[in-house]
């Protein structure tokens, strides 16, 4: 695993990015913490069990692109990430959302436990 914060945060979530693409809700959930407080565009929910049930739910098909804007690392086994996701539904109607990620370093290496969406500000003139 790499030890950049950088590349910390990428390797994070291309994992969990590879587990959206390829309808893997296991696969999304493992990269959260068994405690993690996950906050998609539904309720909130805390723990792994969460996580898996909202992306079972969510269409075979779906994608997601991301872009980290900014990285904290405030202190040796946390990580703080901000960014952009785009959700892309396989009918081509794509949802850009705010991402932000808390991501700590554990015995099964780094996870994220805290993870949540929001809307896109509407752009300024």
């Amino acid at each position: 695993m790499p030890d950049t914060e950088s590349g910390i945060v990428h390797a994070v979530l291309d994992e969990w990015k590879a587990g959206i693409d390829a309808h893997d809700p296991a696969r999304v959930a493992a990269v959260f913490t068994e405690d993690a407080v996950f906050q998609g565009l539904h309720p909130y929910t805390v723990g792994r069990g969460g996580v898996f049930a909202y992306y079972d739910g969510q269409p075979p098909g779906l994608t997601v692109d991301y872009r980290i804007d900014e990285i904290r690392r405030p202190a040796d086994q946390v990580v703080l990430g901000y960014g952009r996701a785009d959700f892309a539904r396989p009918d081509g109607t794509v949802t850009r959302l705010m991402l932000g990620v808390v991501l700590v370093r554990g015995d099964g290496g780094w996870r994220i436990q805290q993870y949540q969406v929001s809307a896109r500000p509407a752009p300024t003139r």
